[in-house]
């Protein structure tokens, strides 16, 4: 019987980095030969490029990856994908296997010794496995009795709310809106998501001013802008394929603007894969680059705002008087709050030089229609929301909301963590969407709001809650505060993981722990009624199907609907919900979405159709009746109140080249020159020697929070283009330096952005 508590984080060792010359361009060959590399290794060349022939296209299945939207019309003949894309499909698609023989000669504690690069590549889990009180080996269960014991276990709770339901944003359409019924119907709102610890900001900000948590504008929009802004967002790593619409705005005479505290390699120039006429050849994209200290976005945004309406002062056509006096609320608050600060104490806080400050205001005062584009680089910290709304308060200035060529971008990261919202994954929802339900399903459906993640872990580790379930996703890893998160997880009675392949998760368990293999995006899903397709909304309100035409790699794979409907119909015994029906056709679950959610009327039949059909989307028609002023709200906002003390820096975790989210393909991040290593700490070449370090010198962080210290060891310095007081690293080896308490206020996302470090000079 094991008694040692397995390892909840990557092991801290270093793995013989190599340095690179930054290049100065990304994608093209180099992008091309990559991506043929990893889908060959794991795949095989001949069935990987079938599988990419598939991949985002009308007739096949959606990327596992990201949630950048497929062009409308015409889609890419030789490559609808990119780069993490092709990652993406290959790791589902792998031929290495994780079978119940695995786990019978691989111990839980040596495995987690592996860091998370090594236990993604052993691949693809085949059977449902438990592991039992006690054990360090992870045993074969039969479905039958994996949902049964479920059944039990929620059912021997004193209180519903002692369960705790997590949702990855892969979840298909389907599969959410059937776990968020069975939860209610379970009795309970505890189903945090990814959301909560990414663009929960960006959803509570817009919610707030313009009526609806989703970005205003369609992919086409990019064809009509006059000019994008890029904020806080790194797209030639994250959302590589966003790289192509920048090309084409600036193909039709748009300028570019890029504001973030590392100069990215995709925003300064792109060869596309797409167009060999451009692999020896990129496009130059970014014609501004304001390069940011660590949050101090809501400054800089304040003095953009403040030198508008100076230059408004003359030329009154630089804002959008008749938008603002028609269609918005708060405009006098807002110039009241500007005038309480002063221009120059604004650009001095963001580290950028005035003369830049002006070139970009002069470049936005000429532009009619502007799009603003963010990720994490903004939603991750104290004031996230406040970044949020400050953005909304530039677009209503210049009245470039609800027209074509404007409005606002939040990149979401997983390919349907919009759709799982839409669906009702969520811990707070509203009234209309539960009386919807229970006019349908004839239940009462649960009131009171539910744990978010933060509050979930915290819930856990109080012993408040003592079940979880994970549909997808690698929680462990994508969580702030490791260690503690791994406490909370330990203290549960049961941990379920509802996964592909195996993560650090599926070793960070409770007292008894079950994995359930699902099939994959690329898998042919067989049920009574024949072959079934499932939904997935892009980042820009865009439902669409996606289709497996792989048979599936084991015979005892489930797919979510399956799995969701199993769970339920093992804890739900009086349930009048036809479980099985819902299974066994896909349709019936569309047709339950259509009677309750607003936007999916004749589902089953504009699912059918090539592309899929946009949602409606109140702000993208400047129609702001949905908030509580019944217009646009002009916000008043605060900046960074963070004070360093001598020798703290400002820590953001940031992703390498070769990752997705939790997801380590390989140990590489080109496009930073940095090979074969993850365990780096960025840092600016003034600060190094002010410390006394020298290059590739390792380190230890210790990140300071409310007189608590987290530590994390073994990091090498790399001196880089980065502000001067600030750091970035790689998640997940830095989340351990995320305090949990650490939090945007209203979203309560983790502020895994703006972490208070201290760096101290190994001597082994």
């Amino acid at each position: 019987m094991s008694t040692k508590k397995t390892a909840a984080q990557p092991p801290e060792k270093l793995t013989g980095i190599k340095l690179a010359k930054v290049p100065k361009t990304a994608a093209g060959l180099k992008s091309i030969s990559s991506s043929v590399k990893h889908i060959s290794k794991e795949t095989g060349l001949a069935k990987g490029i079938g599988l990419l022939a598939k991949m985002n296209q009308k007739d096949g299945f959606d990327c596992p990856g990201c949630a950048w939207p497929d062009p409308d019309e015409k889609r890419a003949f030789l490559a609808e994908y990119c780069e993490n894309g092709a990652k993406a499909i290959a790791e589902e698609a792998t031929k290495n296997r994780v079978s119940p023989l695995f786990f019978t000669t691989h111990k839980v504690s040596e495995l987690a010794k592996l860091s998370d690069y090594d236990i993604g590549k052993k691949g693809r889990i085949t059977h449902p496995m438990i592991l039992n009180e006690g054990s360090d080996h992870y045993e074969q269960i039969s479905w039958r009795n994996a949902f049964d014991l479920i059944g039990r276990e929620l059912n021997a709770l004193n209180s519903p709310n002692e369960a705790i339901f997590y949702t990855s944003g892969r979840t298909s359409n389907e599969a959410a809106f059937l776990y968020q019924l069975f939860v209610r119907l379970y009795g309970t709102n505890n189903l945090p998501d990814c959301s909560n610890m990414c663009h929960e900001s960006s959803g509570a900000a817009l919610s707030e001013t313009l009526g609806i948590g989703k970005g205003s504008v369609t992919l086409d929009d990019f064809n009509h802008t006059d000019l994008v802004i890029v904020i806080g967002q790194n797209p030639g790593t994250n959302h590589p394929r966003m790289l192509s619409a920048l090309k084409d705005t600036k193909k039709r005479g748009g300028k570019i603007i890029t504001i973030n505290p590392l100069p990215e390699v995709g925003l300064m120039q792109f060869k596309d894969p797409q167009n060999p006429l451009k692999w020896f050849s990129g496009d130059k994209l970014t014609d501004i680059f304001l390069q940011i200290k660590i949050n101090e976005d809501a400054a800089l945004l304040k003095a953009l705002l403040i030198l508008l309406l100076e230059k408004a002062e003359k030329d009154p056509d630089v804002i959008d008087l008749e938008f603002i006096n028609s269609k918005t609320h708060g405009y006098q608050d807002l110039i009241q709050d500007l005038k309480k600060h002063d221009t120059d104490e604004l650009i001095e806080r963001t580290g950028i030089d005035k003369n830049l400050v002006l070139e970009a205001v002069n470049l936005i005062a000429n532009s009619k229609k502007i799009i603003i584009c963010w990720a994490m680089g903004l939603t991750q910290h104290k004031n996230a929301v406040d970044n949020i709304r400050e953005i909304v308060n530039l677009l209503l200035l210049k009245g470039s909301i609800g027209k074509k060529g404007a409005g606002t971008c939040p990149v979401r990261g997983h390919s349907n963590v919009q759709g799982d919202r839409t669906m009702g994954i969520w811990e707070k929802p509203k009234h209309a969407f539960l009386d919807a339900l229970e006019k349908e399903f004839d239940f009462k459906a649960p009131r009171e709001h539910g744990y978010d993640v933060v509050n979930a872990i915290n819930a856990m580790h109080s012993a408040k809650a003592k079940v979880f379930i994970a549909m997808g996703g690698n929680f462990i890893s994508a969580t702030p505060d490791t260690e503690y998160t791994a406490e909370a997880l330990r203290k549960c009675e049961l941990t379920v993981h509802i996964s592909t392949k195996l993560n650090r998760s599926h070793l960070i368990h409770g007292k008894k722990a079950l994995i359930l293999p699902c099939l994959g995006r690329s898998e042919k899903d067989l049920q009574k009624s024949g072959e079934q397709f499932v939904s997935v909304e892009n980042s820009m309100g865009v439902v669409h199907q996606s289709h497996g035409h792989l048979p599936p790699l084991s015979q005892e794979l489930l797919s979510e609907p399956a799995i969701v409907t199993g769970m339920a119909e093992a804890t739900l015994k009086d349930s009048k919900v036809d479980w099985s029906a819902l299974r066994n056709n896909y349709d019936l679950i569309r047709e339950k979405i259509e009677a309750t959610i607003p936007g999916f009327d004749n589902y089953n039949q504009k699912v059918r159709k090539k592309g899929g059909f946009y949602l409606p989307n109140n702000a993208r028609k400047g129609d702001f009746s949905t908030t509580f002023t019944q217009k646009a709200n002009f916000t008043v906002n605060s900046i960074s109140d963070i004070q360093l003390e001598e020798n703290q820096f400002l820590m953001m975790t940031i992703r390498t080249h070769d990752q997705y989210n939790t997801t380590i393909y390989g140990l590489d991040d080109r496009y930073r020159g940095i090979l074969n290593e993850r365990r780096v700490v960025f840092m600016n070449a003034h600060d190094m020697h002010d410390l006394g370090f020298q290059k590739l010198d390792t380190v230890d962080l210790i990140s300071h929070f409310k007189g608590q210290e987290r530590r994390a060891e073994k990091f090498l310095v790399i001196p880089y283009s980065i502000p001067r007081k600030c750091t970035a690293t790689y998640f997940p080896e830095a989340n351990v330096l995320v305090p949990i308490k650490s939090v945007a206020h209203t979203s309560n996302t983790p502020a895994s952005k703006t972490v208070v470090i201290s760096i101290k000079k190994r001597q082994d």
